[in-house]
């Protein structure tokens, strides 16, 4: 009988990995940890250690608001051709929906925020097959979602920095914005062309 030599196999294991943020989530996290709204997600760190040598498939940044720094939208997609989404409303609803729509793609997803408002989205992908990973604040995660999700990351002050406020960003709108915008200036050349003065008072 022949046995094999357990020092000459090994088990590599390889999994696709998709990472949705909860922006407002996290950020509003931090900003509650250090008192300074200016503390941002150190993504050269986190990353590798949410991957643990697993191969990165998606990275998406959902954030609330009208205006998102370009920056962060640039070092994404250069260092994990990653993306930002712009959200009109809560984050919650579109990062739910592109959850939904990876679970056939992807073996694991890690979704980076500590509201229980996804306990529903983490037992469905679970019933999809796909192992979910929490990866937030332990002080500001809903207990429950820590209990369901199959493994549970806590981010800590070693996973952010502090940003220069003196320095400017520029910011990325919802395309929704701009295209509002190039319709008001296309308003403005027509109301030109016709002589009209929105701004003048009437008589």
């Amino acid at each position: 009988m022949t046995f094999f030599d357990e020092d000459t196999y090994s088990i590599s294991i390889d999994q696709s990995v998709a990472i949705l943020i909860d922006g407002n989530n996290i950020e509003k996290g931090f900003h509650d940890l250090t008192g300074n709204p200016h503390t941002m997600l150190n993504f050269d760190t986190l990353i590798p250690k949410l991957l643990y040598n697993r191969g990165l498939n998606r990275l998406i940044y959902f954030r609330e608001g009208k205006s998102i720094s370009t920056k962060l939208a640039e070092r994404l997609h250069s260092n994990y051709h990653g993306s930002v989404c712009p959200c009109h409303k809560s984050a919650d609803i579109p990062l739910s929906i592109r959850a939904t729509q990876l679970a056939q793609k992807v073996d694991t997803i890690i979704i980076l925020s500590g509201d229980s408002d996804y306990i529903e989205l983490v037992r469905y992908l679970q019933s999809q097959g796909v192992r979910v990973e929490i990866a937030a604040l332990e002080n500001s995660t809903a207990k429950i979602l820590i209990e369901e999700a199959d493994y549970f990351t806590p981010i800590t002050k070693d996973d952010c920095f502090t940003l220069n406020p003196n320095q400017p960003v520029k910011q990325l709108r919802p395309k929704g914005d701009k295209d509002r915008d190039k319709d008001k200036d296309k308003d403005k050349d027509k109301d030109k062309e016709r002589g009209v003065d929105k701004h003048k008072k009437r008589p």
